[in-house]
């Protein structure tokens, strides 16, 4: 069981997206093309399905969790707010190592999956991925005015389970943020493109 003081879970979780921001602000929106579409080999992404990746992802999120914190009853926050096991399970799985690596590698969906799903692959990935993060940043204070314990999230690949809604904030934020390394990655790899001239 883990238990956190609300208030300090909030304030991590916004400090966490208002870094995915700016990381992709300040690194991907100065890329070209070339750098946009390369990837590593084969079987890796490169940042712009990294992105679309994401974007899909919080069509779906930013909408529902929203839309759950505004017309729930349950206005009374918290001090403290406890995780359940599958809230724990599904975090846990997102959640960067001490050293900022991937710990476990995760099957996407392949609705959410670039690979497969060509269609979620946008021209604007980028300023979509921005907008979405200064969306979440708007979710995430409006959250701390009411119990993270008792409004429930269904998530995307079922909506018969539900999440409550820290445990869903911190999926949704710790998978954004698993992401935004692997867009780090890519550029510093030592095969990326290094002429972004045409951004």
């Amino acid at each position: 069981m883990n238990t956190f003081r609300t208030k300090e879970l909030l304030q991590e979780l916004e400090a966490i997206t208002a870094t995915n921001l700016k990381v992709i602000e300040d690194h991907a929106t100065v890329l070209s093309t070339e750098q946009l579409n390369w990837k590593k080999d084969h079987s890796s992404w490169s940042i712009l399905e990294i992105l679309a990746h994401l974007n899909e992802y919080a069509l779906y999120y930013n909408e529902v969790i929203s839309r759950r914190i505004d017309k729930t009853r349950f206005r009374e926050p918290r001090q403290t707010f406890i995780s359940s096991p599958l809230g724990r399970s599904a975090w846990i799985s997102m959640k960067l190592g001490n050293a900022r690596n991937v710990k476990r590698k995760l099957r996407s969906p392949r609705i959410y999956n670039p690979s497969f799903n060509k269609e979620i692959l946008l021209d604007n990935s980028v300023s979509t991925f921005l907008e979405s993060q200064k969306e979440l940043l708007n979710i995430i204070r409006k959250a701390a005015n009411v119990s993270l314990r008792k409004v429930r999230i269904p998530i995307s690949i079922s909506k018969l389970i539900r999440l409550r809604l820290g445990d869903a904030l911190m999926f949704v934020i710790y998978h954004n943020e698993r992401h935004v390394q692997q867009v780090l990655n890519n550029i510093s790899n030592k095969n990326f493109p290094k002429n972004s001239s045409e951004a």
